[in-house]
């Protein structure tokens, strides 16, 4: 049966018959097979179905969150088997805000360190994209904002708080007033970003608005905009300190608090080897005040 809950859950992912069965390995014919053999082992209907996939019914809705947890603990007791036999190995798969990039070699490389039959794959996501993959088993682990936004049903920890500056060309030394950022030709991170939703609220908090000029999944790009020309960019002062700025270019801080960032898990237990071993590593970074 674990296999075909396995099998639903990327069908439900993919939305797609012929799309789930490339990403399993297996033919299309197979793949439905083994769905209406689950649909009969547990006597309702799961997919709603016609000349193509039409979605989940609600029982499949249903079902679909008992297969997470139920393929989720079948796979952590693997895990936790194959752990007691060769140690902490596999591959981690973490999803970061774009943002926290610069810093995530302060977690994972402890982690590495500790546990060298281990790997990391790192992976640029949005915060809502983290908490969906995570709870869909795509992801392991995330690092993204903890105090903004709703995350769902996970387990959390504080790395770092993340504070923002206004980066341009100008001369101008001392801390800057998000009253002032406004006023300038802004270089953002797209709107599916919490960053920028961050941002926006602070602006508005200050009691001004802003419409961007530029918008961009990448700060590379942004900051290649900053330094063509007389743009500006709002960006996370860790950020900021770990890219190498373009000559011209200069960072001022902003005034605020900022918002923590941290590990998010899912809210499980006990947690796979792989997943406790990063919970360690974290741990020994220490928590920062929140």
């Amino acid at each position: 049966m674990i296999d075909r809950l396995n099998m639903f859950m990327v069908l439900a992912r993919e939305e797609h018959f012929g799309r789930a069965a490339e990403a399993l390995g297996i033919t299309q014919p197979t793949l439905s097979s083994a769905i209406r053999a689950l649909e009969d082992q547990l006597g309702v209907q799961l997919v709603r179905r016609g000349s193509r996939f039409q979605g989940l019914t609600p029982e499949g809705e249903r079902v679909l969150g008992w297969s997470r947890r139920i393929v989720a603990d079948a796979r952590a007791m693997q895990a936790e088997m194959k752990a007691s036999r060769e140690g902490v190995s596999g591959r981690l798969r973490i999803g970061v805000i774009p943002t926290a990039m610069p810093r995530i070699a302060e977690l994972t490389a402890p982690f590495l360190q500790r546990h060298p039959n281990a790997a990391v794959s790192i992976l640029s996501r949005s915060s809502d994209e983290i908490r969906d993959q995570i709870d869909a088993l795509e992801l392991d682990a995330g690092i993204t904002y903890l105090d903004s936004e709703p995350l769902g049903r996970v387990q959390s920890m504080p790395l770092y708080r993340e504070t923002y500056c206004l980066v341009d060309r100008s001369a101008a030394e001392g801390a800057a007033e998000w009253s002032e950022a406004a006023q300038r030709p802004l270089c953002l991170l797209t709107p599916d970003m919490q960053n920028r939703r961050i941002v926006m609220r602070h602006l508005l908090a200050a009691g001004v608005e802003a419409e961007p000029r530029v918008e961009s999944t990448s700060m590379l790009s942004i900051l290649a905009h900053v330094a063509s020309g007389d743009w500006a960019a709002i960006l996370p002062q860790g950020l900021a300190e770990g890219l190498p700025l373009p000559h011209g270019v200069h960072a001022r801080p902003l005034r605020g608090e900022g918002h923590l960032v941290g590990l998010v898990t899912a809210a499980r237990e006990p947690h796979p080897p792989l997943v406790e071993a990063l919970w360690k590593a974290a741990r020994s970074i220490g928590k920062v005040d929140q």
